[in-house]
């Protein structure tokens, strides 16, 4: 049987991806290789995508005399240099043991954990130069939050990534606003891995009974969040590798200021972080209204019970208790409801009378909320189901906006994309009436 102590080499460590998240989650990660130095190599790569940047002259780094503060360079030395990334996280020690490398394929050089930590609308172009440059049993921790959802069905991103690089990939997510978790701030998290058959080295998982069967794990096949069988062909890690369970992997993210809960639910915690932005524009409709915290922990109720019955209805492997006990489900629920973009856009929309498109352009230099899209996809993936009356909340949002003429009369249309609606906010309580 192999033990810690047995391992005669040690897991290596790359984040990829560089934003105030992904530079969180590596400083998370640093100060627990450092610590473990049984388990994981020390030093922890991370990619950066290169662009040249200023030190600002509220950095504590600026220096006029220096040219590192007067001319722009490269970020990647900023951050190696000054041990801060003073455009994404800026104001926050980074650990030493952190390497900015601008080149993608060199940061995941011989690395057995991948944790993937950018928007999501870059997985594919990633995933794609990564092809043949990674270990073949290399894993992966996927910290992007959301889904993608069509007519014909919903993809992970997990498994989006595992797919395209023939590794398994679990996923991390939770009410974790990532300067908070930066500054130390108490928070939690939710780490869904499910260890593949392939990769067992005993019958019995660590920490459980030893009255386990002794059936031979690693010629199992290993099943997706469908719950059918994986078309990626897992290549078993070196058993001369610490093994990779959730004991491990614990080790890896949890620090005293950011409790890790581990699950093997990884559609849960995957669908979690989606839905919880739908819920999170009813919320923010409920404040521009002024309809107080009773409506919307109304609407945080009947929310969260429609991200439960939709994880069950269209996941086998779903635990109800990963949306209900783990920080992945209700409490980034109540995070986003609180405090986050989606309802903070939602509310502005409703008291300016404008749509969510207008406050999008005005609040969020450029980006976009993941709240409508999601409501459009998941709206068209019911819709095909014939499911909409089964989940009231998830189509009213869809169905909601409030809308100005150029003449600045209050209109109402029919539902022809997200958010452009059939019905005001103040019809959002009758639409969810049981």
């Amino acid at each position: 049987m192999a033990t810690l102590g047995s391992a005669q080499k040690k897991h290596k460590v790359t984040v990829v991806g560089s934003g105030n998240w992904g530079s969180a989650i590596a400083k998370i990660v640093a100060e627990n290789t450092h610590a473990r130095p049984d388990l994981f190599e020390p030093g922890v790569r991370m990619w950066v995508y290169e662009e040249k940047v200023t030190v600002p002259k509220s950095s504590k780094h600026y220096d006029d005399s220096s040219e590192l503060s007067t001319k722009p360079q490269n970020l990647t030395d900023l951050i190696n240099h000054l041990h801060e990334n003073v455009k994404y996280l800026p104001g926050i020690p980074l650990p030493h043991n952190i390497t900015a490398m601008p080149s993608l394929e060199d940061s995941v050089k011989d690395s057995t954990i991948l944790i993937f930590n950018l928007p999501h609308q870059f997985i594919g172009g990633i995933c794609d130069q990564l092809k043949g440059k990674i270990l073949p049993y290399a894993r992966g921790v996927s910290c992007i939050k959301g889904v993608h959802v069509s007519k014909d069905g919903i993809s992970l991103f997990s498994e989006a990534i595992g797919s395209k690089l023939g590794i398994y990939c679990g996923a991390l997510s939770g009410a974790n606003i990532a300067n908070e978790v930066a500054q130390e701030k108490f928070s939690e998290t939710t780490v869904a891995y499910d260890p593949p058959p392939v990769d067992s080295r005993s019958p019995t998982p660590r920490g459980l009974s030893p009255s386990s069967s002794h059936a031979n794990l690693r010629g199992q096949a290993h099943q997706d969040s469908s719950g059918a069988t994986s078309k990626v062909q897992l290549k078993p890690q070196p058993s001369s590798l610490p093994p990779l369970d959730h004991e491990t992997l614990k080790t890896l993210f949890h620090r005293p200021y950011f409790h890790v809960s581990m699950v093997s639910d990884v559609a849960g915690v995957s669908l979690g972080g989606a839905l919880k932005n739908i819920v999170a524009l009813a919320a923010g409709f409920m404040d521009g209204l002024g309809w107080g915290d009773n409506a919307k922990a109304a609407i945080m109720r009947v929310g969260l019970l429609e991200m439960v019955k939709f994880g069950k209805e269209f996941f086998s492997s779903v635990e109800a208790a990963t949306f209900t006990e783990e920080s992945c489900g209700v409490a980034d629920l109540i995070t986003s409801c609180s405090g986050g973009r989606n309802a903070r856009c939602a509310r502005l929309a409703v008291e300016r009378g404008v749509s969510i498109d207008e406050v999008e352009r005005t609040e969020l230099n450029g980006q976009v909320l993941q709240g409508t899209s999601t409501a459009k996809e998941v709206h068209g993936f019911l819709r095909s189901k014939g499911r909409e009356k089964e989940y009231p909340l998830f189509t009213a949002v869809y169905r909601e906006s409030i809308l100005r003429s150029p003449r600045g009369q209050l209109i109402l249309i029919e539902c022809v994309g997200v958010l452009e609606g059939s019905a005001r906010a103040e019809k959002i309580p009758d639409m969810i009436a049981t």
